[in-house]
């Protein structure tokens, strides 16, 4: 295959199809997406037999268990991808939406209006749902798509790409609004990420090296989060119920995803309260515990955590712990360590809560929650294109709106200007 030329029919046939889908009416996309629901929800036995073939390939070829876990589908979260698509459909349409419109001294009428992006490159490592949900989105956003899974999913891929497009074409929509790339070549991203003249945008959704390489290689702008350093803080007046109930599902309920906490920070007031019963439930689980000397002083178990510790995203049942003095000094410790994804505190005190929310750099900020629920679908998204921690356009989970800009419109009635 001709990599170079194989990208420049992708990307015409996504130019041709964004601008008859951003033009689509809402009734035509919402029926795409039904019955693409439907199609995934008939063929989940189909489904399964890719993945499972997709899995011993991935196994034999070594693959870390934590994209392992990515990679799995089962019965239920095939349903849920169908589910996530209805949720899609059933939201309002963002297109077309008009806002803030107003009247001028000279009698115009200044406002703005939704609109799409055009054409989005998804470039995506291991989870087979990204597929189903990158394409519900965009389709609904009115854009175009280009889906980039990696290799280790592509009968999956292929096999969700085939459904989409039948959705697509028995609703009198363009196939082509939604192409999965046929090739496993990496080349094929390196001229995605650079065709400026037919994608708009990129989002990656992936591990940390592929972001790297986007970073340093790409000539289309992102929409991106580099990792997920997620922190829980147990204030000076958490109540300990609900803290030890946080910490386990934000740690323990899975260990390959963004919002896993990875950091654990303690008042000091409260650690000898909360560190043991914390302690023994994440050793009982298997979790292993990196510790401040506070922390290594009291948890038999725990070994001392290095600087490096408090900055990585593990993707593994790891944590660090450290014990700060108290507000101040757990804010100060996110923002220098955390990756500005999504962080929680564990109080009952107001104005600590506040100032929580309002210091905490990042693009999810959770009083008394778990940061497991920093999620599109969790969030009344229906589902999620990625997560970004940019400060520009799109923030957290981007779903509709983030998939949308808006341009300023002018209504007027014969007016001119003086």
């Amino acid at each position: 295959m001709d990599i170079e030329q194989y990208m420049q029919t992708v990307g015409h046939r996504a130019r041709a199809a964004s601008r008859l889908i951003a033009r689509a009416d809402s009734q035509a996309k919402n029926m795409a997406l039904y019955r693409i629901a439907t199609a995934i929800r008939r063929e989940c036995d189909t489904l399964l037999t890719a993945n499972h073939d997709d899995l011993a390939a991935a196994r034999a070829a070594g693959l870390e268990p934590a994209l392992l876990d990515r990679l799995a589908l089962s019965a239920k979260s095939v349903a849920a991808m169908a589910e996530g698509i209805e949720q899609v459909a059933a939201l309002p349409d963002p297109v077309g939406e008009i806002s803030d419109l107003k009247f001028r001294p000279s009698g115009i009428q200044v406002g703005r209006m939704r609109v799409p992006l055009g054409v989005i490159g998804i470039i995506y490592e291991a989870r087979p749902n990204v597929t189903a949900d990158a394409a519900a989105l965009c389709l609904k956003s009115g854009n175009a798509s280009i889906l980039r899974g990696g290799s280790e999913a592509i009968r999956c891929n292929q096999a969700i790409a085939a459904l989409v497009q039948e959705g697509l074409a028995s609703a009198g929509l363009p196939a082509n609004a939604v192409q999965v790339i046929e090739t496993t070549d990496r080349a094929a991203v390196g001229h995605l990420i650079r065709m400026r003249e037919f994608v708009d945008v990129i989002v990656p959704r992936g591990g940390k090296g592929l972001i790297s390489r986007l970073l340093a290689e790409a000539r289309v702008p992102m929409i991106q989060h580099l990792d997920g350093n997620c922190h829980v803080y147990l204030d000076d007046a958490a109540d300990p119920e609900k803290a030890l109930q946080i910490v386990e599902n934000a740690k323990t309920q899975r260990y390959g995803t963004c919002n896993t906490a990875e950091s654990l920070l303690l008042a000091r007031s409260v650690v000898a309260g909360l560190l043991p019963p914390i302690a023994a439930m994440l050793t009982q689980k298997g979790v292993e515990i990196r510790g401040c000397p506070e922390t290594v002083d009291r948890v038999r178990e725990a070994r001392a955590a290095s600087e490096e510790d408090y900055a990585s995203e593990f993707l593994a049942p790891i944590i660090s712990v450290k014990v700060v003095a108290g507000l101040d000094e757990a804010i100060e410790h996110i923002n220098r360590y955390g990756s500005h994804h999504t962080d929680a505190i564990i109080t009952e005190n107001y104005t600590s809560a506040m100032r929580f929310l309002r210091e905490v750099d990042s693009a999810s900020v959770m009083v008394n929650a778990s940061t497991r629920f920093a999620d599109g679908f969790e969030y009344g998204l229906g589902a999620e294109i990625g997560i970004s921690t940019d400060k520009i356009h799109a923030r957290g989970p981007v779903g509709l709106e983030g998939l949308t800009s808006q341009k300023w419109i002018v209504l007027g009635n014969g007016e001119v200007r003086a």
